[in-house]
């Protein structure tokens, strides 16, 4: 975890926890393509200099650790990974489904915190964000 990448006057280590949402939280959509996204999220990152350490993909959002040089802004990144995402998407699979255009698929929004020294703990976070999802819904049926 100690690995500090390079540019050619710099060394560096920012690593963010990224989470975004498809619109409207659509979860019959979103969880026939589950297996999709991940490679193309990788690809995407590539493209920009980045890399997807940590993925995870819930049924109604996606949880990312992402390693961004500094010579990128986070928005950049994430938006260029959502929008091309989506219209990826929306290419491959938008003849399926009524109602699925690359413009409408993720939300606006998006949350980001920077990881510093708890990088493992982030990432036993997104490993394990569906099974305590699960654990919390199940609580909230007793209620």
């Amino acid at each position: 975890m100690d690995e500090h990448e390079s540019l050619s006057h710099s060394r560096w280590e920012c690593k963010c926890h990224v989470v975004f949402i498809p619109k409207c939280r659509r979860k019959t959509l979103y969880v026939q393509l589950r297996q999709h996204p991940g490679e193309v999220f990788r690809k995407l990152a590539e493209q920009r200099e980045s890399r997807v350490e940590e993925g995870h993909l819930l049924p109604n959002h996606v949880h990312m650790l992402i390693s961004i040089p500094p010579k990128y802004a986070v928005s950049q990144v994430v938006g260029f990974i959502k929008g091309k995402s989506a219209i990826h998407l929306a290419r491959v699979y938008g003849e399926h489904r009524r109602n699925f255009t690359g413009q409408s698929f993720w939300a606006r929004g998006y949350f980001v915190s920077t990881v510093g020294r708890d990088e493992e703990v982030i990432r036993n976070y997104i490993r394990n964000q569906e099974q305590e999802d699960e654990r919390l819904e199940q609580m909230n049926l007793w209620r």
